[in-house]
């Protein structure tokens, strides 16, 4: 039997990380990273704890616990306390997603916009601004412009191609527009690459920018890396202070749990979780057990989708009625590319296809595919194929899309691990019918 004093999650041994002098890759610490089968009755995988609250044991623990809880004591709970503070399956995840980035912490959500949304609650009081890439998901760019506005919290925004000079002056905007509103530059906030359109933002040139500010006034800067992480992006490594992610996509997999995750350092966490303990936005631990099993093929996964796009965009960027491609591995301006081998390590398996015409032939091609499903999202191990325009970014302003880049001829596509040269048949023959 287990020791009753001990929570499941607690790790009574440290964690083998290196073997002689090697450092153990990801990849391989996903398979047991942060998880004693010994606390849990000797099983392999971590049980899925379906418990709303957990005993303590003994009183003074109890109090412990609670000064982590809610900030009395500064390095969080030391156990488990209920569940919409934390759980077993929870901490697992969060500490195996950490892995990949090197970062102090990790937290998991219920979506990947309630991890944005509680971030930006958490480091946002009215009067300030958030200064923002653009484009941004859809959802990302209402909640700033539309719903904080509504707590007097105001946004500045540049093109995630931004050169140093265009940073500087955005962020010079932002910090008068908080001047004038009594508040201060809250966050920089990014997105890389940009969704829909695979534009790259320099995260080195944010930083620097950033970093030239007075002490006191500087934002962390936060960065959605949905589209490659964890495997083609790191950006912690290039200067980002949080990596939001929509655990959703490549993490979960399969298309079949909605989840969120942010990564850093603690001091820029800890008022995210005080936040989370607040208003409950943690994953439930069926979700978090689902997302332990997908890490552990997420290299395999992410690699195989990786290797079919660039098979696939090369049959498309010859294709007739194919007028342009937005894809990582086929870069014609100099700074994206320039930016590109700075910051990443593959080009990814979502690209933006613009094919000859406007929305009536991109809405004959995504009818006649076969394949490939009409669906939005990305990530998962089947290709999905959406219309961004008159989809996820429907309620986008027209002149802000046509701004940018967002057009009627624009079909974003999500490759999957099916056999690349049956999606090169789907495409083929999808496209005949424009």
């Amino acid at each position: 039997m287990t020791d009753p004093t001990r929570t499941p999650r607690r790790k009574p041994k440290p964690e083998v990380t290196r073997i002689g002098g090697r450092q153990l890759k990801p990849s391989t610490l996903m398979m047991g990273y942060g998880y004693d089968p010994r606390l849990s009755e000797g099983a392999l995988k971590p049980p899925i704890f379906l418990t709303s609250t957990f005993a303590f044991e003994s009183a003074a623990a109890g109090k412990r616990h609670f000064e982590g809880i809610t900030g009395k004591r500064p390095g969080g709970s030391e156990g488990l306390v209920y569940s919409r503070f934390n759980g077993p399956n929870q901490e697992i995840l969060e500490d195996r997603l950490a892995v990949w980035e090197q970062a102090e912490e990790a937290l998991v959500f219920s979506s990947g916009m309630s991890a944005i949304a509680t971030l930006l609650l958490a480091y946002c009081s009215g009067g300030d601004v958030v200064v923002h890439s653009g484009p941004l998901y859809a959802a990302t760019e209402g909640f700033i412009a539309r719903t904080l506005s509504r707590f007097g919290i105001g946004y500045v925004d540049f093109p995630a191609g931004a050169t140093r000079e265009e940073i500087d002056a955005a962020l010079a905007r932002g910090a008068e527009l908080a001047q004038r509103q009594g508040g201060k530059v809250a966050m920089i906030y990014l997105e890389s690459p940009a969704n829909p359109t695979n534009a790259l933002v320099d995260i080195e040139a944010v930083a620097a920018a950033r970093d030239t500010l007075p002490g006191e006034a500087r934002p962390p800067i936060v960065i959605d890396n949905t589209f490659l992480g964890p495997l083609w992006q790191q950006p912690l490594a290039h200067g980002a202070d949080i990596a939001v992610y929509s655990l959703t996509k490549y993490a979960g997999g399969h298309s079949d749990l909605v989840a969120g995750g942010l990564y850093g350092a603690r001091q820029w966490i800890e008022p995210v979780r005080m936040l989370r303990n607040t208003i409950g936005t943690i994953c439930d631990p069926n979700t978090a057990w689902m997302l332990l099993r997908s890490l552990e093929t997420i290299e395999l996964r992410m690699t195989r989708a990786g290797e079919n796009a660039a098979k696939v965009c090369a049959f498309l960027a010859g294709h007739p009625k194919v007028v342009g491609l937005g894809y990582l591995g086929r870069i014609e301006d100099p700074r994206q590319q320039d930016i590109f081998e700075r910051h990443c390590t593959g080009a990814g398996s979502t690209f933006s296809l613009f094919i000859e015409g406007g929305e009536a032939e991109a809405f004959r091609f995504l009818d006649a595919l076969k394949v490939a499903k009409l669906a939005v999202s990305l990530g998962g191990t089947e290709t999905l194929a959406s219309h961004p325009a008159a989809m996820t970014h429907l309620s986008v302003p027209d002149e802000r899309k046509a701004l940018l880049g967002i057009t009627d001829n624009l079909v974003r596509i999500s490759i999957g691990i099916e056999d690349a040269d049956d999606l090169i048949a789907d495409f083929d023959q999808a496209l005949a019918a424009v």
